[in-house]
């Protein structure tokens, strides 16, 4: 067998830590968009990943700071499936990606590249986003800038937000 190295992410693994949460830090923030957070509700937000495996790739995180999922309590988890499903659905309206991944990493021997504070991944997948340039080249291909993603996504959440609203106050 052989291993494959994503150099790319070493920055990220072996970076400055800082000595707060990110997740905790960013979740009420006001400035949404220069935090990237695309949707906040009641227990969770959706944020895209600054550091993404592909374009589009999306976070939901509840806002108390846990490691377990056995801690999440009924209202959080069904707030952050509703947030997963809502993500598939306009990741497949605005990107059409060809498949998805989605998942939630628990422990560092899991994969989880921040342990403390449980999240789940939404990753589109596009045909041949899998490539030499990582492991040849030191480089990871980002095809959408950030901010793009962002533009696309926002006002999809913003008009899921306000139909929810008006159903609520029905």
């Amino acid at each position: 067998m052989e291993d494959l190295w994503a150099e790319w992410r070493s920055d990220f693994v072996l970076g400055k830590k800082e000595d707060y949460c990110v997740f905790c830090k960013k979740g009420r923030r006001k400035k949404q968009q220069q935090n990237l957070i695309l949707y906040n509700g009641g227990f969770s937000f959706v944020i895209i990943n600054l550091y993404p495996y592909n374009p589009g790739h999306l976070l939901v995180v509840p806002y108390r700071h846990l490691k377990h999922i056995e801690s999440l309590t009924e209202e959080e988890h069904t707030e952050m499936i509703e947030l997963v499903v809502l993500s598939v659905k306009l990741l497949k309206k605005k990107f059409k990606p060809h498949g998805l991944n989605i998942g939630m990493n628990i422990g560092a021997v899991a994969g989880a590249g921040i342990e403390y504070h449980l999240h789940y991944h939404i990753v589109p997948r596009f045909n041949g986003d899998t490539n030499f340039l990582p492991v040849v080249g030191e480089t990871k291909l980002q095809s959408v800038d950030l901010n793009i993603i962002y533009e696309r996504l926002k006002p999809e959440f913003d008009r899921y937000k306000k139909e929810k609203n008006r159903a609520n106050s029905r």
